[in-house]
């Protein structure tokens, strides 16, 4: 993986690990550096990748017009530049982005991959993305048979003591240290905490922001 400080990758790029195909171009992943979506596909050659890794914002090689092309120019959804890997044959890449405006895709979708049998779909993302986006489409458009949606009609009161609840049985499953019940007790808590978040209108990437921040 390559430097995360844009002005420090073409320091650390193997240049001569890259391998480019027979058109001087090299497969490039595009994916959210929080929570791993997939956000798009495009290709790269050395003249775009150089720039990408100077100024902290993808560059791609347009095959159909022949020239080099920055994401975002025109639209204002901009990819900042996270991370850079290169696969085990070293002929394509994988660049972890924060993508501005959450909106990869021309169509104004989130990714180009958001087409399952003709029908749109969110992109596959980590599973407490999607555990996420599954719960704000019930407060979103609530049904009554739905528990997400009866813990959203009793409030904060509802929710925030079923949060009590499933902390106290996280605390009694990892004094019992039973593997099994520790799983589901602190997934049963994770559920509930998204819950919360759902209902106070705060999205999991900024608490994905918040970790990231402290990890680094």
């Amino acid at each position: 993986m390559f430097s995360t400080e844009p002005h420090l990758f073409h320091q650390a790029i193997p240049v001569e690990e890259i391998r480019y195909d027979e058109r001087g171009l090299i497969a490039a992943i595009v994916q959210d550096y929080l929570d791993g979506t997939v956000l798009m596909m495009a290709w790269m050659n050395r003249e775009s990748l150089q720039k990408t890794l100077e100024t902290g914002e993808t560059w791609f090689w347009s095959r159909s017009r022949q020239e080099l092309w920055h994401k975002g120019r025109t639209s204002g959804h901009i990819q900042k530049l996270k991370s850079i890997r290169y696969d085990c044959d070293s002929d394509a890449l994988l660049i972890g982005v924060e993508q501005i405006g959450d909106i990869a895709c021309h169509t104004g979708e989130r990714s180009c991959f958001h087409q399952v049998d003709g029908k749109i779909q969110p992109p596959p993302a980590d599973t407490l993305s999607q555990v996420f986006q599954v719960i704000c489409d019930r407060r979103d458009h609530p049904t009554e048979s739905s528990y997400t949606c009866k813990l959203f009609a009793g409030g904060d009161n509802k929710i925030l003591k079923k949060i009590g609840e499933e902390s106290a049985e996280v605390v009694m499953a990892f004094k019992d240290d039973e593997p099994e019940s520790i799983a589901g007790e602190v997934a049963d808590l994770l559920y509930h905490t998204l819950v919360a978040l759902a209902h106070h209108q705060v999205d999991l990437k900024a608490v994905y922001r918040k970790l990231q921040e402290r990890r680094s």
